[in-house]
Order: C-alpha cells, then structure tokens, then sequence
C-alpha cells in the first residue's frame, strides 16, 4: 500500500485534484495514453530518438492530466464513481471495504498486471500481436477494475459522510 501512497504523492492527489479528476473527460481521456504510449515507443523505428519527444509528452500527459480538467459539474455518473471508488480502496486501511471487494480487486489487479509483460516483450521484439494482447489485457482490466471501483464506492459511500459528501 506504500507504493499506492507514494502514486498518490507523486501525482499531487489531494481533495481538490481527485475532484478534478473524476471529471469524465480526466477518466476517458487516459484510457488513450497506453496505446499512444506504444505507438510512441514503436514509432523509434520511423522516427529514431524523436520517439522520445512523444514518450516525454506522453507522460507529462499522464502527470497532469488529473489537473487539467475542471471539476465536473456533476459527479452522479460511472466515471466519476469510479475515481471516488478509488479513493475508498485507497483508503481502505482507515475504513475497511467488504472482503469480496478485496479479492475481486485482487484478481483485476493481476489480469491487468498480466499485459505488462506481452506489452513490454511486443514492444522490445516489434511483435504487433503481443502489443494488441497487453493492451487488451491492461485496458479491459482497468475497465473492469473501475466498474468494480464503483461498486466500492457505491456500497461505502453512505458509511462516511465525506465520501457522501463527493457526489453532487
């Protein structure tokens, strides 16, 4: 849990930032940065060490976008449930979550965990089908995961009155 914490710190996730997260747009819009990522990686190929300027934007990207986009006008939609659900998990020392939550998180983790590799390996060898498996396997298990997030979120929210206090 220290290195969710330390995630956190390096993103500059406070009560303002998670807000401004949970906009739909902060949510959707990450969902395009690993597959961009690989695309930019790949792209050494035609481009050389340009590729890194892509790489460098990329993860900037990554680092504000939490910031960048306003707070939502509102919160009473999946996206936002989702950030608020992880919000809770990472909580989850302060005020526990239901056990089947924890597995089932657990079991998500590891699916999405499981495309690293097939990512990383696709990308060194220039080998398309294991880069499509680990984006498959990470962005369908981080969907699922915050479908799942917001079922925590959904089951905790009326046991905190500032988790309650999120959605508007």
């Amino acid at each position: 849990m220290k290195i969710l914490k330390k995630v956190t710190n390096f993103f500059g996730l406070n009560d303002e930032t998670w807000m401004k997260h949970s906009n739909k747009w902060s949510v959707w819009s990450r969902f395009f940065i690993l597959p961009l990522l690989a695309v930019a990686i790949w792209s050494h190929v035609w481009i050389g060490l340009n590729s890194l300027i892509l790489v460098v934007i990329l993860l900037f990207w990554t680092w504000i976008n939490s910031r960048f986009f306003g707070k939502p006008k509102t919160t009473k939609h999946w996206a936002s449930k989702a950030v608020f659900g992880e919000r809770v998990w990472l909580r989850k020392d302060e005020l526990p979550i239901p056990q089947h939550h924890l597995r089932a998180i657990t079991i998500l983790n590891i699916i999405t965990g499981s495309g690293l590799p097939f990512l990383a390996w696709g990308l060194y060898e220039l080998h398309i089908w294991s880069v499509l498996l680990g984006l498959i396997l990470v962005i369908f298990g981080k969907l699922w995961f915050l479908d799942r997030m917001v079922w925590v979120y959904e089951d905790m929210k009326n046991k905190s009155e500032e988790y309650l206090s999120w959605e508007y």
